[in-house]
């Protein structure tokens, strides 16, 4: 919330804790709890009512059409297009509190690393994922404690070091 620059948060959870923190540039590439989306006319409403086959779009009056605006095993993630329109620009990569095992977001730090060579990339996790070589800089803790403390360098201009 404090940084003047672009910041960009690709999450996978599909609550929406991050707009409660305060983070305004979110894509939550599985989707959102709390909405439905007609897959006749694709729009996508908030909704937290329970669904049935008789349910009915209250967009193009579809009935049985509407499913949770939320990516199922097997469905490839939302967003994909903005996301590596974000990498592309990419200073600073975090990736925070995932196993780095689960693709195609395993494969971000990949991407920011063959496409923006000069770009900096940080693992913060509680451990050393499988990608541990691909970042520049690995700092394993709990979340609660270690974001916080590398947020601060970013404020303060010392993520370089």
């Amino acid at each position: 919330k404090e940084y003047q620059g672009e910041v960009t948060v690709v999450t996978q959870n599909i609550d929406p804790l991050h707009e409660m923190a305060g983070s305004k540039n979110v894509v939550h590439m599985h989707g959102r709890d709390g909405e439905i989306r007609c897959m006749t006319c694709q729009r996508v409403f908030a909704s937290d009512v329970d669904l049935t086959p008789q349910s009915i779009c209250p967009n193009c009056n579809a009935v049985g059409d509407l499913r949770p605006n939320i990516v199922w095993f097997g469905e490839m993630p939302m967003h994909m297009e903005e996301i590596y329109a974000a990498l592309e620009r990419c200073g600073l990569f975090l990736s925070i509190g995932t196993s780095g095992e689960v693709y195609p977001a395993a494969g971000f730090v990949l991407h920011v690393r063959r496409r923006q060579p000069r770009a900096r990339t940080v693992e913060l996790n509680l451990e050393a994922t499988g990608n541990q070589p691909l970042f520049h800089e690995h700092i394993y803790g709990p979340a609660t404690k270690i974001v916080p403390t590398y947020v601060e360098r970013v404020l303060a201009d010392r993520w370089r070091d």
